[in-house]
């Protein structure tokens, strides 16, 4: 890309990426957690770590440095942050654990590589966000890396009601991803600590509900962490990739988790290396490295447009600025873009959602 037109802090492609590492850290960590915790409340905790982490985040950064650049949510997002919450913080996981209890764990791992798909088709054909044959292909070979890193030769599978539900909880973190977009120009620490809240709220109540109990304090702790970093940090960043690449992209990067999962375990569980592990790395580093290339360059035109978001004063932010504006980018502010017809290299990023 123009580097005049790219995110001067960090290229969103390893804001993505770096996403998928910490969440998939959190998958080895979470495993040597769940033999003193059960599922449901291990991700209740999870959640919950990741949004008291990220409000306790946000009011220690307001007091060292005051009030934050990001733009605030707004009437107009709520619509959205609540299908988020509703279909990945709460209608995803119940679905997950529906199917988990009928569903061996192999047939389970490759159902998840669905979420990625759903969310490539719903970003591409639902909500119209362009591609082309280097990005469809990219996000193949990783998703079929993903797929031979899961498949288990000889496993059991079968289209049950469990693969079904776990088919539902994919699509639902698929709609999730697709709506948050619309608000990733928000403040993403905001919108994931209260997704982190919902979701942690809702899934930790329903397992005592159950008859789970809470796990020593030593327990509790760790998987708070683990879901700061893993679910509340990550979460984060992704929401910024979303802001900068779209949903289908950024998706297919994240997709990269279960191979950083897999690595660790090597590590951390001294799992052995396995030929599937070697082939998923190739057939996923291919899809990286098409996705990492891409140019997608064209003449296109924006229009008229007034609206608020964080941004720099590059070639689409030449504007006015009001007396009580901060000084200092990047900043947000409400302002008005001009109609302008250009070429240049870009990503479908907030102001790039144009048709093709």
């Amino acid at each position: 890309m123009n580097k005049k037109l790219q995110p001067k802090f960090f290229p969103p492609a390893y804001i993505a990426l770096t996403a998928a590492l910490l969440f998939g850290a959190s998958t080895p960590a979470a495993k040597l957690l769940i033999g003193h915790v059960s599922p449901l409340l291990l991700a209740g905790l999870l959640y919950l770590g990741s949004g008291l982490g990220l409000l306790l985040l946000s009011a220690v950064s307001k007091a060292i440095r005051g009030p934050g650049q990001e733009t605030k949510l707004k009437k107009a997002d709520v619509p959205w942050l609540a299908g988020a919450v509703l279909f990945g913080g709460i209608l995803g996981p119940l679905l997950l654990m529906v199917g988990l209890k009928s569903t061996s764990g192999g047939a389970a791992s490759l159902l998840l590589n669905m979420e990625a798909v759903f969310t490539a088709v719903l970003a591409w054909f639902a909500f119209k966000e362009n591609f082309d044959r280097r990005i469809f292909l990219g996000m193949v070979a990783i998703v079929a890396g993903s797929l031979l890193l899961s498949w288990q030769p000889g496993a059991a599978f079968v289209i049950s009601m469990g693969s079904l539900a776990i088919i539902a909880a994919c699509f639902c973190w698929a709609l999730d991803n697709n709506l948050t977009r619309h608000i990733s120009d928000s403040d993403p620490v905001q919108i994931a600590a209260i997704k982190g809240l919902f979701a942690g709220l809702v899934n930790t109540t329903i397992a005592l509900a159950v008859g789970q109990t809470l796990p020593s304090l030593p327990v509790f702790a760790a998987a708070t962490i683990v879901g700061f970093f893993g679910y509340g940090v990550s979460l984060v960043l992704f929401i910024k990739a979303l802001r900068h690449m779209g949903t289908a992209r950024t998706g297919a990067y994240f997709s990269t988790a279960p191979f950083v999962g897999a690595i660790l375990s090597l590590i951390l569980l001294q799992e052995p290396l396995s030929v599937n592990l070697a082939a998923a790395g190739l057939l996923m580093g291919l899809g990286v490295w098409l996705h990492l290339t891409e140019t997608h360059d064209h003449e296109h035109s924006h229009p008229e447009e007034e609206h608020e978001h964080l941004h720099y004063h590059d070639e689409h932010h030449q504007h006015e600025h009001a007396s009580d504006t901060k000084s200092g980018e990047p900043h947000s502010h409400r302002h008005k873009h001009v109609p302008i017809t250009h070429s240049h290299p870009h990503y479908p990023d907030i102001e790039h959602r144009h048709e093709h």
